[in-house]
């Protein structure tokens, strides 16, 4: 080989590796897809008969499945979870969010989008807030993100289902520019938004899109009504599945897909056990969705209510085709997320755990022992295998290995692991200035 020859390939592997290298540190694009009161047992990939969900399926197979993720057992305290990182008692919201309520996030809290922001990050939202609207300081845009086009509440806040004179309109940054709107092509319009998001991008992006559905009251569009084979509900959860294969291809067509970050979820159960205002005005029991095995309903703290469909794709970095039992709680997706951005955390504790190295496959454990469920106080923790609920008066003990149905009560011949893990919910609602519900 000539010596002329060695300085150029020695110029030109070292730029080679240079561009490696740079690829290898360059933070990932990210995009959360929320779904609203979607079951556990919704997607085909989750086990529903009848409801076809190609799209999830495809995100399943190029990713990991989680099957024991868990998050707050209504909406406001999941959304709190993955905005903030923190258990709900935690941030002082001083008041309600849906309509007429004052409260919402504190200047204290560092948001998702904000930490993202500081790094670097073109941030942009689309869809349901529900974390503070009264003040223009509590809404998205004065988050951390950029944009925003949505609802500031749950698609319900109007009457008869909830008594308000409160408007529910979209809006677009601060202000409401549309009321009153069809909720029918509400996910489609959502869609065209996120898919707009994803094409001006330039630069990494967090996109976070929180469908209206399929929370009730149930709206599809016109060119998916009656397409499913499960009904009216089959229907909306197929859009929904659409709708993630739209941003999928939009991903594949701008040429990022395979730097970006795809987290999909809901924010808690389905209302299978929805109260007597909702079930009016066109609304029915069997417009709930399925909690597959799991025995419980939205805004309970057995395990249909908690515990949801969650996948994570990353090309390149999560082993495709992967299905995890391993407990996964939707504050360690604050955390991983704003780590991997290269965010900086606040300076108050956060609930998660960074989930890097297990999304990677550089460990089979996820590092959560812990998860605390709260509802009317702290009802329940769960540590490894255990769960303790207490608000039935008498502790309820489960074995989560055994027994995720939770059927069997194995309080009364275990104490001692009841003590132990009462042990933990007394600690926990100390630290957070809440109570252990059932006394």
């Amino acid at each position: 080989m000539s010596r002329r020859l060695l300085p150029t390939l020695l110029i030109a592997f070292l730029g080679i590796a240079s561009s490696l290298r740079a690829a290898a540190d360059t933070p990932p694009n990210i995009v959360i897809l929320f779904a609203d009161d979607m079951g556990y047992g919704d997607p085909s990939c989750y086990g529903h008969p009848l409801i076809r969900t190609p799209h999830l399926d495809r995100l399943a197979d190029e990713g990991l499945r989680l099957t024991s993720f868990l998050t707050g057992c209504w909406c406001v305290p999941s959304r709190t979870q993955l905005i903030t990182g923190r258990y709900m008692p935690r941030v002082k919201f001083n008041g309600g969010t849906g309509s007429d309520g004052k409260g919402g996030l504190p200047d204290t809290e560092k948001t998702l989008a904000e930490a993202l922001k500081e790094a670097g990050y073109a941030t942009h939202m689309v869809g349901k807030w529900h974390l503070g609207y009264k003040q223009k300081k509590f809404l998205p845009t004065h988050q951390g993100f950029e944009t925003w086009f949505g609802l500031p509440y749950s698609n319900d806040y109007i009457k008869p289902w909830v008594r308000t004179d409160e408007p529910l309109g979209l809006y677009r940054g601060d202000e409401m520019v549309e009321h009153p709107f069809d909720q029918d092509p509400l996910t489609t319009r959502y869609t065209e938004e996120a898919v707009k998001r994803i094409e001006e991008s330039n630069g990494p992006f967090l996109l976070y899109l929180a469908y209206a559905m399929p929370h009730l009251p149930l709206h599809v569009s016109d060119e998916r009504r009656g397409k499913s084979k499960a009904g009216l509900y089959g229907d909306v959860i197929e859009e929904v599945d659409w709708s993630v294969g739209e941003v999928l291809a939009a991903l594949e067509k701008k040429g990022v897909a395979d730097n970006t970050l795809v987290f999909f979820a809901s924010d808690n159960g389905p209302w299978v056990e929805m109260p007597p205002r909702m079930q009016q005005a066109g609304n029915e029991l069997w417009h709930a969705g399925s909690t597959g095995p799991l025995r419980g309903s939205k805004g309970q703290t057995y395990e249909g209510g908690p515990r949801v469909p969650a996948i994570v794709r990353w090309p390149g970095k999560i082993q495709p085709g992967r299905t995890s039992g391993e407990l996964v709680g939707m504050p360690d997706i604050y955390r991983t997320l704003v780590e991997l951005g290269g965010g900086t955390l606040p300076d108050h504790p956060v609930d998660g755990h960074d989930l890097a190295p297990f999304l990677r496959g550089e460990s089979e454990a996820s590092p959560r022992e812990a998860y605390y469920y709260f509802r009317s106080g702290l009802e329940a923790v769960r540590v490894g295998r255990w769960k303790l609920r207490t608000t039935t008066g008498k502790p309820e003990l489960f074995d989560m290995v055994t027994d995720p149905y939770e059927r069997v009560n194995r309080a009364g011949e275990m104490p001692d692991k009841v003590a132990e893990l009462r042990k933990r919910m007394d600690a926990m609602a100390e630290e957070v200035g809440g109570k252990v519900a059932g006394g």
